[in-house]
């Protein structure tokens, strides 16, 4: 499970190093893709597949289905850890997502997601009050 939340740096050539704590479940590789509004998912290769087996049961001729999935695919990179836990960003990605040389790295559950530091400032600060009455929503009864 993939929890917490890290500032680690971009470095000069396009490479993140992930936190020393996720590293051994991605050891085995990783892919980095678009994720929603505007930041970067990183799935490791097993997560990947679960959501590839998901999306394979989903019809194509709905154009929405279609959509996501060319946008999901295409900008998603293969990338494998190296020695000192760093992996590479792609450009294209590092300009999806605004990022710079400081990042945001988040646990969400089963997957990272990769922040530029302002916006994930301005998502938290957004939806912090909402926080609360989100939980019922989400897990009615709980």
């Amino acid at each position: 499970m993939f929890v917490g939340t890290f500032t680690p740096k971009i470095d000069d050539k396009g490479r993140l190093f992930l936190p020393a704590k996720f590293r051994e479940a991605m050891a085995e590789g990783l892919v980095v893709t678009r994720g929603q509004e505007n930041s970067l998912s990183v799935w490791s290769l097993a997560g990947f597949e679960r959501l590839t087996a998901r999306l394979q049961e989903a019809s194509i001729t709905d154009k929405g289905t279609r959509d996501y999935m060319r946008m999901l695919f295409a900008a998603a990179s293969n990338e494998a850890p190296d020695k000192q836990g760093r992996i590479g960003i792609p450009p294209v990605l590092r300009q999806y997502a605004g990022l710079e040389k400081d990042v945001v790295v988040v646990g969400v559950m089963n997957h990272l997601e990769i922040w530029n530091p302002d916006s994930w400032a301005a998502y938290s600060a957004e939806q912090e009050p909402r926080f609360s009455a989100l939980s019922e929503e989400v897990f009615p009864g709980v």
